[in-house]
């Protein structure tokens, strides 16, 4: 049996791993000349930038993958756990790591806040508390099968459901539990990771500091880029085909059934197809003649970002791999993103340098800079204007918290931004995860992995259930291993 996959992002890449095992023939089209979609890397002037997702939790999701590869191949992942998952800098001098440890995260903030160490291990047993009760319904099954909720795993979940927070934000979630406003502050900016507003998102996603702060933070040895070259290659020891400049016009469909794909002008026949593209113009462009869901698709976007790729001519030592510059007033922050559609004066950085671990990633004694600031999805801003504005600002920020001209040590730049997110990666809008999650019933308001009328039609990555980022991409290729058809 025949399997197309359009999109070699990290979702469309999983997916073509689990089907080759299960045994079918698995064709990838991308449209771009290379793999991974956001997790993809370029170099300039000598220095190597990870072009998107940055950080790495949950590497067991990948290791699954690699010990899917043919029994003939020798291909490994390496990577290492990390101390420390992520430094704060406050405006008024106040800084802490937070550690991976959560014993030792507690006693860093007892010193650095004088908060009780308790306050923050029961935070984060709570956190994971939430997370091993309702991951296993809601990120890793499909919440669209009347047999989900039927599992095993249900019961506990129910009988604990009123202690998960759906019906209060994750700001007042935080407020309540932790009280002092830095960490409060701190503790919100978990709602990024899937593009959302902590004062609008519900308390459940508080869980998501689960991973980072005790499960772990992890790096792998080159990179992340890594993870997507890793994983090409197990797919292509597993038989997969892929085809780079190579877009797809159109899913075929007969009779509510996928039959294949128009590519290139031709037909190419499949018994089973997937749309690793963004949910949006899936519909739009390759399912044009079929009914729009238009509930879903005209949901709220996730944030966006603006990334400049910077080339340093030194080093910081009081920088880390990840590290984040909060703005002052954080709900102005988002109330802009999100109510406004625009940018706060005052936007929180986070700066990821990877040469910290991966040394050969800039010339001897500089750094990689990989600076972003979460924004709106396109709705036609002017960005041309924004830009150089909120660089300017970025500059001014760094430069005050840090006390370092930063300006005059950047050698090379390069940017990303909303527009050429979208162009990039066909992600409506530019948004990085489809969708917010500004609403307690999100997760089932996402599109299914499967179709529900287009037989053995499927679809995978960041815009449909579970959501974005590189670990619920990976699960997205789970679910539909568990729902489509086994070779006969």
């Amino acid at each position: 049996m025949n399997a197309i996959i359009i999109g070699a992002g990290i979702g469309g890449i999983a997916t073509s791993i689990r089907l080759a095992k299960k045994g079918y023939k698995v064709d990838v089209y991308e449209q771009n000349s290379y793999p991974g979609g956001k997790l993809s890397v370029f170099e300039q002037d000598g220095f190597r930038f990870d072009a998107g997702p940055s950080l790495f939790t949950l590497p067991e999701l990948v290791d699954d993958l690699v010990e899917l590869q043919n029994e003939n191949s020798n291909i490994e992942f390496p990577y290492k756990k990390l101390d420390e998952s992520c430094r704060y800098f406050w405006e008024d001098g106040k800084r802490i790591t937070a550690y991976t440890d959560p014993e030792k995260f507690g006693a860093e903030v007892e010193k650095v806040f004088d908060v009780p160490a308790k306050t923050i291990t029961d935070y984060i047993k709570n956190a994971e508390f939430k997370y091993e009760k309702s991951a296993r319904i809601f990120l890793e099954k499909s919440l669209h099968k009347t047999s989900t909720f039927f599992s095993k795993e249900i019961l506990p979940a129910l009988l604990n459901i009123y202690k998960f927070g759906l019906f209060e934000s994750m700001n007042q979630v935080n407020q309540r539990k932790l009280k002092e406003p830095k960490l409060v502050q701190l503790f919100n900016r978990f709602a990024t990771y899937n593009g959302s507003d902590p004062y609008q998102a519900p308390g459940i996603l508080t869980s998501i500091a689960n991973l980072e702060l005790n499960r772990g933070t992890f790096y792998p040895k080159a990179g992340m880029y890594q993870i997507t070259d890793t994983l090409v290659k197990v797919a292509e020891s597993l038989g997969v085909k892929f085809h780079y400049n190579a877009g797809v016009e159109k899913i075929k469909v007969e009779e509510k059934e996928a039959k294949g794909v128009m590519q290139n002008g031709e037909f190419v026949p499949a018994e089973l197809v997937v749309s690793n593209m963004d949910i949006y113009p899936t519909y739009k462009k390759l399912l044009s003649e079929e009914k729009q869901p238009e509930a879903i698709l005209n949901q709220e976007r996730s944030s966006s970002a603006l990334i400049f790729y910077w080339g340093i001519d030194r080093q910081l030592d009081e920088l880390g791999l990840h590290n984040i510059f909060f703005s002052k007033d954080y709900q102005n922050e988002f109330h802009h993103i999100f109510k406004m559609k625009s940018i706060a004066p005052d936007p929180t950085v986070y700066v990821n340098i990877t040469s910290k671990h991966t040394p050969e990633d800039a010339p001897e004694g500089m750094e990689n800079w990989f600076v972003m600031v979460n924004v709106p999805a396109n709705n036609g801003q002017d960005w041309d204007k924004l830009i150089p504005e909120i660089k300017e600002s970025v500059l001014q920020k760094l430069e005050r918290m840090l006390k370092v001209g930063i300006s005059q040590h950047i050698k090379t730049e390069s940017i990303l931004e909303p527009r050429t997110i979208e162009s990039k990666t066909s992600s409506y809008q530019g948004a990085l995860y489809g969708s917010s999650s500004n609403n307690r019933y999100s997760a089932f308001l996402r599109h299914p992995n499967f179709h529900q009328k287009i037989k053995n039609l499927y679809f995978s990555g960041g815009s449909v259930h579970p959501g974005g980022g590189i670990p619920l991409c990976l699960l997205s290729a789970k679910i539909i291993d568990d729902l489509s058809p086994s070779v006969k």
